[in-house]
């Protein structure tokens, strides 16, 4: 990346955000980022699969988030075939050598046989998400309460690292990611999924959007939790009502990549 884009000073302000959008929110910026394996996938029914195994790991340092992300994809190879053809114990042998921080081989493979249960069910998971979803909901909160139910009915744990429950107040991070990615379609987010709109998404929140949230007063909140999301979420859906989520990756930019710093001025 050049040198003059190493600092961009920015305000809250829609015409700030959308030049920052139009500078950063390019395929050039993803690396280093689990986004960046979703475009091996064109069959969307692979690549929701291998969203959801990409962002239950996007956790912890970068470094290693790709090296998980990566053992686990080489080994599932085509994720759809994979999870249609194996059995619990295969899957649970095929990952008995995977760690990444409190994940384990187990979680994965429980977490992708809850998968293959769910399309046993729906078909995709998509369908079963969709079939959560109510046309009056503001956003794809209770949808995402009820993916979440349905993967732990199968056998898939929350608390084991691999998946947070909304049901508990936790901000989602990963699976709002997860849903970021498959909803929205543009140069950097593949989508796929058509029939969830893109209105109704929530910003992934770490502790890194978090701060920049509070330095650009989008929230007062002290937690990162869902309750935080949801008021941020809600500030950026004032700007963009079709897409809250649009600003989402080239504001993260800024903790991922070593070569940008964000300086906030007063608006």
């Amino acid at each position: 990346m050049q040198k003059e884009l190493a600092k961009i000073r920015i305000h809250f302000s829609k015409d700030v955000l959308e030049n920052l959008y139009l500078r950063l929110n390019r395929r050039k910026f993803v690396h280093p980022d689990p986004l960046e394996f979703l475009y091996s996938y064109p069959d969307v029914r692979d690549r929701e699969i291998a969203a959801l195994i990409s962002s239950s790991l996007a956790y912890g340092r970068v470094a290693q988030i790709l090296k998980s992300v990566g053992f686990v994809l080489n080994i599932t190879e085509k994720p759809r075939g994979f999870v249609e053809t194996r059995s619990l114990d295969s899957m649970r042998k095929a990952f008995k050598d995977f760690k990444h921080r409190f994940t384990t081989g187990k979680d994965i493979a429980l977490l992708l046989f809850s998968v293959k249960k769910i399309i046993e069910v729906h078909g995709s998971l998509e369908a079963c998400f969709v079939s959560g979803v109510g046309k009056d909901d503001e956003t794809v909160l209770p949808a995402l309460k009820s993916f979440v139910r349905r993967l732990k009915r199968f056998g898939c744990k929350s608390g084991s690292g691999v998946l947070a429950d909304p049901e508990k107040g936790s901000a989602c991070k990963r699976l709002n990611l997860f849903l970021r990615w498959m909803v929205r379609e543009d140069e950097v987010d593949p989508g796929g999924w058509k029939d969830v709109s893109p209105s109704k998404l929530i910003i992934p929140l770490d502790t890194h959007m978090h701060s920049i949230s509070l330095r650009l007063g989008l929230t007062n909140r002290k937690q990162a939790n869902m309750l935080t999301a949801l008021e941020i979420t809600d500030a950026f859906r004032k700007l963009c009502p079709a897409d809250p989520t649009k600003y989402d990756f080239c504001l993260t930019r800024y903790g991922i990549r070593d070569d940008l710093s964000l300086v906030v001025i007063d608006s």
